[in-house]
């Protein structure tokens, strides 16, 4: 980020290598969308570019990150909710179809199964919650840092989502550890 911040070019290409595939996988469980989870990809990191400057190493970078993915995921959810979730629905119901008979598992890729579905049904803080926890493997404090939200509400966010996830999944598959 000092080099960045020189405005050295091959230091932005080096970040970008080594974060785009966690940013972008981030935007995408988020939004479920792949072209607006590139464009989300390109944002972060231009602000990244934009902000080199003011930078302050106050938390660890990939902490900073994540909180711009997620702000900028948020912001695309906002600007563009009711024809998004029109959409998704739509896509959802066609691309899970073929995939019913599939035993879901919960690293599996989105879109195929009934556990994407069920996260889909979700409000967006609580899957944004369960993404962070379970497919990024934060802890409730990271995920506080990382979204702005105090411990308590990702936990109370977690409990919610994965009674909901339960509920929606118990005939097809077990969630065991969800809470953890």
């Amino acid at each position: 980020m000092t080099k960045l911040a020189e405005g050295s070019r091959p230091a932005l290409g080096e970040l970008f290598l080594r974060h785009h595939k966690r940013v972008f996988t981030l935007a995408y469980r988020t939004l479920a969308d792949w072209s607006t989870a590139e464009d989300v990809t390109q944002e972060t990191f231009l602000r990244i570019w934009n902000g080199a400057a003011d930078y302050r190493p106050a938390a660890e970078f990939t902490t900073w990150l994540c909180r711009i993915v997620v702000n900028l995921c948020f912001d695309e959810k906002r600007r563009n909710q009711r024809a998004l979730n029109n959409v998704k629905a739509l896509a959802v119901t066609k691309n899970c179809a073929a995939a019913d008979h599939a035993a879901p598992e919960l690293d599996r890729a989105p879109g195929n199964g009934r556990i994407w579905r069920a996260l889909m049904k979700l409000n967006e803080r609580q899957r944004q919650a369960v993404v962070l926890h379970k497919f990024h493997g934060l802890s409730y404090m990271q995920i506080a840092e990382r979204t702005g939200w105090t411990p308590s509400a990702v936990e109370s966010l977690l409990v919610r989502a994965y009674r909901t996830l339960r509920k929606e999944l118990k005939p097809h598959c077990s969630m065991s550890g969800s809470t953890d």
